[in-house]
């Protein structure tokens, strides 16, 4: 069973920022029991004989998205489908300790098929403290500290709050490129046959074409809570669970990986849906 013991792995009086991932782990927890887990849905049709894999919340585990490439890879030489995908959902970066590494690989695009990938909350939040200093005082408290520690920057400042556009201006110097060039293309949604990814999930009663960002990005309890079509399957992260969560109108694969190492990709076929796990 998912518990706050379980993911914090008891209080660390040393670090500052314990109570804060303890609040945020709270919340999480109390939408999952408020959510209706609706009923074993029949899996959306995919086009022809196509594969799509949607890989959950990185947060800085390059490792585990080495051992994820290659899972899929043994996958597509499995399968052999006429036509694969990869989806990533987003939140590359933040938590865990090599987001430098995980964006290096992924803007060198290393899976063997054509891949998608998402703005997660934790990309938005980077990408606007580098245009909006101030925007570090809540970047910091999602994980931006080890963000910032992965590019070989001294964190002090980011972490009490102080000069923080010396911090965004040091950053900015020290992200390649490319790396910005990935971060600033990434999409906020993507639709094949009768799936929606998004890295959030939407707002019930909005249609697809018509959801903010803002909820694609961040929103949780309304959809997590929702039992309403949605006009298609929603394919999520964002919200931990211990397992991947599969309800009728929406399946979340957000399985802690910065903490767990468990991150979860969901495998979808033309009339069928399974996991890949590290």
């Amino acid at each position: 069973m998912l518990t706050l013991a379980s993911i914090l792995g008891g209080r660390d009086s040393s670090d500052p920022h314990w109570l804060d991932r303890a609040r945020m782990f709270r919340r999480v927890l109390a939408a999952l029991r408020k959510a209706s887990p609706g009923q074993q849905p029949e899996p959306p049709q995919l086009p022809g004989r196509m594969r799509v894999y949607a890989v959950g919340d990185i947060h800085g585990r390059a490792d585990l998205l080495a051992r994820m490439r290659d899972l899929i890879a043994a996958d597509l030489a499995r399968t052999a489908p006429d036509e694969a995908l990869v989806v990533l959902l987003g939140d590359y970066i933040d938590r865990g300790p090599d987001s430098k590494g995980v964006l290096e690989s992924l803007a060198r695009e290393p899976f063997p098929v054509p891949t998608v990938a998402l703005l997660g909350n934790h990309e938005a939040m980077l990408l606007e403290f580098l245009e909006r200093p101030q925007a570090g005082e809540a970047w910091r408290r999602f994980g931006g500290i080890e963000t910032v520690h992965s590019y070989g920057l001294e964190v002090a400042d980011l972490r009490s709050a102080n000069n923080l556009p010396a911090v965004a201006q040091a950053l900015k110097a020290a992200i390649p490129d490319h790396h910005m060039a990935f971060l600033r293309g990434l999409q906020t949604s993507h639709r094949v046959g009768g799936y929606f990814f998004c890295h959030a999930g939407v707002r019930p009663g909005v249609p697809l074409e018509g959801q903010r960002e803002e909820d694609l990005l961040w929103i949780r309890d309304e959809f997590i809570g929702s039992d309403a079509s949605f006009g298609a399957m929603v394919v999520h992260g964002h919200t931990p669970s211990e397992q991947p969560t599969v309800r009728g109108n929406a399946i979340g694969i957000d399985t802690g990986a910065y903490i767990t190492g468990r991150l979860t990709c969901l495998a979808l076929g033309p009339t069928s849906m399974s996991f890949l796990s590290t």
